[in-house]
């Protein structure tokens, strides 16, 4: 069985792709379902209703979050009522929404799908070691497929807390940067693991933004409208192999989709299987 996870969906010509694509990269690549960080998805920061049910209906299965969870107030409400999205475990107790959710992903199988906020260069939150450890001892003991999107900005965080859950998840999948990395690889007791799957969204930007904006910034220190970008949109992410009946991870593959109409094709070549 296999699985894509998608990087942070950036505004509307990120999420129009994705909504394009999802059931054909389905098809094309026989996928049991689908996870997309959706938290840039609403113009460029934050997520609402009607977009969430975009997602989903076009075939996403999850959304996941991340610092930008709570920039639109009207998220609360999807949070705490819809059954298809989490925000970062390691907010606080009392914040809207829940930091897991529970997939039917076929054969009898059910995938936890886990959210983390990483703390190095980024807000202050709870540890996401401590968060993760909570949800791991109260799963049920018959979902063996656990799929981590730890939305972190340093490497370094995410490299470490890729060896941490080494073999005790399916796979730990960075997301934040919105630049793909070109570390994906089966860590030695059977994690996949990728600092960063990327972004879906302009790749003619900054990040997503528009160039000019973000550079008459940086040069002048005037504050200016960091617009999303329109320019060469692609999907970036990454695709993970795994034994539905152990949990662990048997493949991983970076993939790019470019607009609808435009061929679907893998970055690389290179898939790294688990043996031993």
């Amino acid at each position: 069985m296999r699985f894509l996870h998608i990087g942070d969906i950036v505004g509307r010509p990120g999420r129009k792709l994705v909504c394009a694509l999802a059931r054909k990269l389905k098809e094309a690549y026989g996928l049991e379902f689908i996870t997309a960080n959706a938290e840039n998805a609403a113009a460029g920061s934050g997520l609402n209703l009607s977009i969430y049910r975009e997602l989903i209906e076009s075939g996403v299965d999850c959304v996941t979050m991340g610092d930008h969870t709570f920039k639109r107030r009207e998220i609360i409400p999807v949070l705490e009522r819809e059954s298809q999205i989490v925000r970062p475990a390691n907010y606080p107790p009392e914040a809207p929404g829940k930091g897991m959710i529970l997939l039917n992903i076929g054969m009898g199988a059910r995938c936890a799908v886990i959210n983390l906020l990483g703390r190095v260069f980024m807000q202050p939150v709870d540890c996401p070691f401590h968060a993760v450890d909570k949800i791991l001892r109260l799963l049920p003991a018959d979902v063996r497929v656990i799929v981590v999107d730890f939305h972190a900005e340093a490497t370094s965080d995410k490299q470490i807390m890729g060896r941490y859950l080494d073999g005790r998840v399916t796979a730990v999948l960075g997301t934040h940067t919105h630049v793909a990395t070109a570390d994906e690889q089966i860590l030695p007791r059977g994690t996949a693991f990728q600092c960063d799957v990327g972004m879906a969204g302009p790749m003619e930007s900054i990040i997503g933004r528009q160039i000019d904006r973000v550079t008459e910034t940086t040069l002048t220190a005037r504050p200016t409208l960091y617009e999303v970008a329109s320019n060469d949109v692609r999907i970036y992410g990454t695709i993970v192999d795994f034994n539905p009946i152990s949990g662990r991870a048997l493949a991983i593959q970076r993939l790019v989709a470019g607009e609808a109409g435009v061929k679907i094709s893998s970055t690389s070549a290179l898939v790294y299987e688990h043996t031993s």
